[in-house]
């Protein structure tokens, strides 16, 4: 190893400019998914070519930098992660990192294909996860998915919980589809023993003719009508992510709000993603970016360079995203032309 590249090793490197250390990846496989849910993506979407997609070992390459330089925690992400092909030797070639300097390894999933994968994941160092699901009413789901099969996903999530995988409930909130069932899908968690967390829906992608602000749901809102009904109390724990939680009184699960739009939480932001294609975004609300597919791909390219990019790219992160609904004006201001399915939520 030369000094140069010693040099660059250094972990103070992943400090961005409002000095906040970065040390969360999260990383989309794939941009494709076997659901097209309303909110996220158009019914006919156009998916990338395959020739745009970086390969396992480009990713692994990739990956492997960032750990030396101080990630400690990666999520798989999509799309539908685990729609890839090969998915399981990807988690296999990430597993040994988790000996030495990353902390922790898990994904994001829709759960319908985790009947298949569940024990592998936990094989392979993967200890919790998360399951985006958004009704637990069959007939909502089919229109919120438009193609999915909720017992898929029950099946799915159950294999997991066999699997002693640790589960948490990602679901969006949306006004006038799923918030009369709330108290159900919290009580279904509970008895669970899974953690659940809600999300605002955001501005990112055409979605055809679906429009956000119809079913926009503000999570102040939602909370306040939660603590109306179930004790809940603010905690210190933190997942390494933007939610805030809260726990239920009377028992051991933990409730989280993700407001991108009505609290901006950027202050305390320690991530950044990358995309299918090796484009890492400094922010899911901003349009900064860096190539790394013509690096990982360009024959003269060395570990140096990769290095120095990936430190250019942490001191080039904006302070906040751009998201915001003006109500008054009907108008979504900061949207983002990129699918959140090609972004890696």
């Amino acid at each position: 190893m030369t000094e140069q590249v010693k040099k660059l090793l250094d972990k103070s490197n992943l400090i961005d400019p409002f000095n906040r250390h970065i040390t969360y990846l999260r990383l989309s496989v794939t941009d494709r998914c076997d659901l097209r849910c309303t909110y996220c993506m158009p019914e006919k979407m156009t998916f990338l070519n395959k020739k745009e997609v970086l390969t396992f070992e480009e990713m692994y390459k990739l990956c492997s930098g960032f750990i030396h330089l101080g990630i400690k925690k990666i999520r798989i992400t999509g799309g539908e992660p685990l729609v890839r092909k090969g998915i399981m030797d990807f988690f296999e070639m990430l597993k040994p990192h988790l000996s030495s300097d990353l902390e922790e390894l898990t994904l994001t999933t829709n759960g319908t294909q985790l009947h298949k994968y569940a024990d592998e994941l936990y094989s392979n160092g993967v200890k919790r996860l998360n399951v985006s699901l958004d009704t637990l009413d069959k007939k909502k789901f089919k229109q919120i998915t438009r193609l999915g099969n909720l017992q898929d996903v029950l099946l799915g999530i159950q294999a997991a919980k066999d699997a002693n995988l640790k589960i948490k409930i990602n679901c969006v909130a949306l006004k006038n589809i799923n918030d009369n069932e709330i108290d159900d899908f919290i009580n279904w968690c509970i008895k669970n023993d899974f953690d659940l967390t809600f999300i605002e829906t955001m501005p990112m992608g055409d979605i055809g003719n679906e429009n956000r602000l119809d079913h926009f749901l503000s999570l102040d809102e939602l909370k306040k009508n939660i603590s109306s009904k179930f004790g809940l109390e603010d905690i210190s724990f933190s997942s390494g992510g933007p939610a805030k939680y809260t726990r239920i009184k009377g028992s051991d699960i933990k409730l989280g709000f993700i407001t991108p739009l009505s609290h901006n939480f950027c202050s305390s932001c320690n991530r950044i993603r990358v995309d299918a294609t090796g484009v890492l975004h400094q922010c899911l609300g901003q349009s900064n970016s860096l190539d790394f597919r013509k690096i990982l791909r360009d024959p003269n390219s060395t570990d140096a360079d990769l290095f120095e990019n990936i430190r250019r790219s942490i001191k080039q992160k904006p302070e906040k995203h751009s998201f915001a609904y003006d109500f008054s004006k009907q108008r979504i201001e900061g949207k983002i032309d990129r699918h959140m399915s090609l972004t890696g939520g």
